[in-house]
């Protein structure tokens, strides 16, 4: 039989109080029979059963109903014989215990009837009743108690009768009855077969079978974990309710019995026994469930909700091409969170999502595109952000056209198509392992370029580049070379020395490179697409090494001995001044632009000087002025490898002109002590830093005309070796008016 209390009105937590305070009346129904007489152990069984009931009614709580039944304790052979002797009153236990004292068993057993006219009595008071049963025999009138039972119970009449056979095992039929009345009027049945299994039996009917029990849900301030959590406090309990309606059900496992309610706390009277509580919350998405048993020691059950979760934060995502202000994609745009290990998708652009705070990942992948970009974002708890995913258009695929492999340092002929012409792209050729590129060029609105291979042989990769990506590659092998250079193994200071080289095609910016014994760099030249070049050699002996340098890296090395080397100015001892000398030396290689000077000794700057032009001998005009001079043979401005000493001697240098001439006359004026010369110049003009008037160069000739001024006067002629600040002769000349 299926019992169920609804207590869904609010009031339902303040009336079951008030019920648990009327307990029900409770009758106790003595069996008085005939058959009481037998003995257990030797003692009469009403005598067990008088001294039992005696201690039973006086426990029993002064504020509680009891009454008294008796069947079989006046007549022999009587089914009618059934008396109330106590109607159910408060503090009757004493009474009851005196009268059981003088029953005396007798009659028959109208057990069922007794128990009928125990509840008909009670039944003015509408309320439940609880009868006791002691018997020790099977009934005697009433030949089915069972159906019996049932029809009072069908006839409305609320009563639960518990049943204690007294020594009846071995009566089934007498156990049988007695278990039917029982669980027909929802009772319970015990046997005892001595005073202490009596004693036992009362005392368990006695107890109470139910107790109010109060359930509590609270909202936690602190983390709690992901799930709430029962608990059963034995103090009082600070975390404030949860808000919103909470419904509860209580239910035992086989659903035999169920109570449901709404409320915060949630009070309600069980059966002690084991119960699944289920929780149903405004502040939970779905019922928690709880498995306990209740029983009188028990303590009213709480729940604590983990603490509601922050307000969510709101992102707004767009998918846009090239810039912020750009079209927005009307392909596919899927959106991809990533948190902790976790993820979720979702499609749409724009795309708006509510999330939980903390930092995210978000992924847009433009699906048409196969492209795809990410962002992190760090959002509050009710933030509204909107960002913006920009996507560019991708550039064409270029593919590029290059032998499958070259020697290392070659030039490698690149082309390209898949592109329109561009200026300001470029093409390299990168090295994967060190993540560098080694060469580059810019496309410069052509589909073709040359790059240098690297030295280090290995696979590299061409690359086409526009707008800083890589739209196009092609892999190249770059073999190994062997660079072999050739020159004498050793040569004199300040020779000049011819180097040639081979295993290497021709490149235009490799280097020929001098360095002395400390690896410095003493002197170089270009290759020039050439296959040979040629060194000036320092002034200082010593070992040097001949370097092949390609993209700064030493390819190939010679070692080279510099040697000392006997050098000599060979020009007499002594020179007229103003007169042109041959100089020849010996040592230096024929050379097209070193230099032969005359100089004052142990002074920079030249009084005069001539190339060598390839020869072994050059003229060199001395100076005008007699004394020690310096002749020197450089190959660097400045620097003189050899040099030898002159002694110039004086000359008489004489001007031949007229006395006096008439005003813009023209006349002869020519010299002697000194060679004809090319830029001597003869002048005309006043004695004393006057302005010049005539002049004329020699020209290889020993004679030159000048015209007279328009002045007459005292004026002077003048012989310059050279310059205007060389004077080597002078005469005085008179211009005479016209006659």
């Amino acid at each position: 039989m299926k019992r169920t209390l609804f207590a869904a009105l609010a009031a339902a937590s303040l009336a079951v109080p008030a019920i648990a305070q009327q307990r029900p009346d409770t009758i106790l129904v003595l069996d008085a029979s005939g058959s009481m007489w037998g003995q257990i152990d030797g003692v009469n069984k009403i005598t067990i059963a008088r001294d039992v009931v005696a201690d039973f009614v006086a426990d029993f709580p002064a504020d509680e109903n009891l009454g008294l039944v008796a069947y079989g304790h006046r007549e022999r052979g009587q089914c009618s014989d059934i008396e109330t002797i106590v109607s159910p009153a408060r503090g009757t236990g004493e009474d009851i215990a005196k009268i059981v004292t003088e029953l005396n068993p007798r009659g028959m057993t109208p057990m069922t009837d007794a128990v009928i006219a125990a509840a008909q009595a009670l039944r003015h008071t509408e309320q439940a009743a609880t009868v006791i049963l002691i018997s020790d025999g099977i009934e005697t009138c009433n030949p089915d108690p069972c159906a019996a039972a049932r029809a009072l119970n069908e006839a409305g009449v609320d009563f639960t009768a518990h049943v204690i056979g007294f020594d009846v095992r071995g009566e089934a039929e007498a156990l049988l009855q007695m278990q039917c009345i029982a669980a027909e009027t929802g009772g319970r049945f015990f046997t005892a077969d001595n005073a202490n299994e009596l004693r036992d039996a009362l005392e368990q009917v006695a107890a109470p079978v139910a107790a109010p029990f109060t359930f509590t849900a609270h909202q936690s301030a602190e983390p709690i974990g992901p799930e709430p959590v029962f608990f059963y406090p034995g103090d009082p309990v600070n975390n404030p309710l949860v808000e919103g309606d909470v419904f509860w059900r209580i239910s035992d496992n086989e659903h035999s019995f169920e109570v449901e309610g709404h409320g915060n706390p949630f009070t309600t009277e069980l059966p002690f026994g084991d119960y699944v509580v289920t929780v149903t919350a405004d502040v939970w998405d779905q019922p928690v469930q709880e498995e306990n048993t209740f029983a009188p020691d028990s303590i009213n059950m709480h729940v604590m909700f983990p603490p509601p979760p922050p307000a969510l934060a709101e992102l707004t995502l767009r998918a846009v091409m090239d810039s912020e202000n750009g079209p927005l994609i009307d392909t596919p745009i899927t959106w991809e969170f990533s948190r902790d290990g976790d993820s979720f998708e979702f499609d749409g652009n724009p795309g708006v999502q509510e999330v939980r705070d903390g930092e995210w990942s978000v992924t847009g992948y433009h699906t048409a595109l196969e492209i795809s970009q990410t962002q992190t974002f760090d959002l509050a708890a009710g933030e509204n952000k909107a960002a913006t995913f920009v996507f560019e258009t991708p550039l064409p695929k270029v593919i590029l056209t290059a032998p499958e492999s070259v020697p290392a340092v070659s030039q490698i002929p690149v082309s390209w198509d898949g592109i329109e012409a561009h200026p300001h792209h470029s093409v390299e050729i990168y090295n994967p392992a060190t993540g560098k590129a080694f060469d580059s060029s810019l496309t410069r609105d052509k589909f073709q370029t040359t790059l240098s291979a690297p030295v280090t042989a290995g696979t590299y990769d061409l690359r086409y580049i526009a707008a800083r990506k890589v739209i196009g590659t092609k892999a190249i092998e770059v073999t190994p070379i062997n660079v072999v250079l050739h020159a004498p193994d050793s040569a004199p200071v300040a020779s000049r020395l011819t180097v040639s080289w081979e295993g290497i095609g021709p490149a235009p910016y490799h280097q020929i490179v001098l360095v002395d014994a400390s690896g410095k760099r003493v002197t170089d030249a270009h290759t020039r697409d050439s296959f040979e070049t040629t060194l000036q050699l320092p002034e200082t002996h010593g070992a040097y090494e001949l370097h092949y340098v390609a993209k700064r890296e030493v390819i190939s090395r010679k070692a080279l001995e510099i040697t000392d080397l006997a050098l000599e100015i060979i020009a007499p001892e002594t020179a007229p001044a103003a007169s042109y000398l041959e100089v020849s030396w010996s040592g230096p290689p024929k050379a097209q632009n070193d230099l032969v000077r005359i100089r004052h000794p142990g002074q920079g700057g030249a009084l005069h000087e001539a190339r060598t032009q390839n020869g072994d001998q050059v003229t060199l005009r001395m100076p005008a002025t007699p004394g020690t001079y310096e002749l020197t043979y450089e190959q660097k401005l400045g620097v003189p490898i050899i040099t030898k000493l002159i002694e110039v001697t004086p000359v008489d240098i004489r001007l031949i002109a007229p006395p006096e001439v008439s005003v813009e006359a023209e006349f002869e004026v020519s010299w002697t002590g000194i060679p004809p010369a090319n830029y001597d110049l003869v002048w005309l003009g006043a004695p004393e830093g006057g302005s010049r008037l005539s002049e004329a160069y020699t020209r290889q000739k020993d004679v030159v005309r000048l015209k007279a001024p328009k002045t007459p006067g005292t004026y002077e002629l003048r012989y310059y070796q050279g310059n205007l600040s060389n004077v080597i002769a002078r005469l005085p000349l008179t211009v005479i008016p016209e006659n």
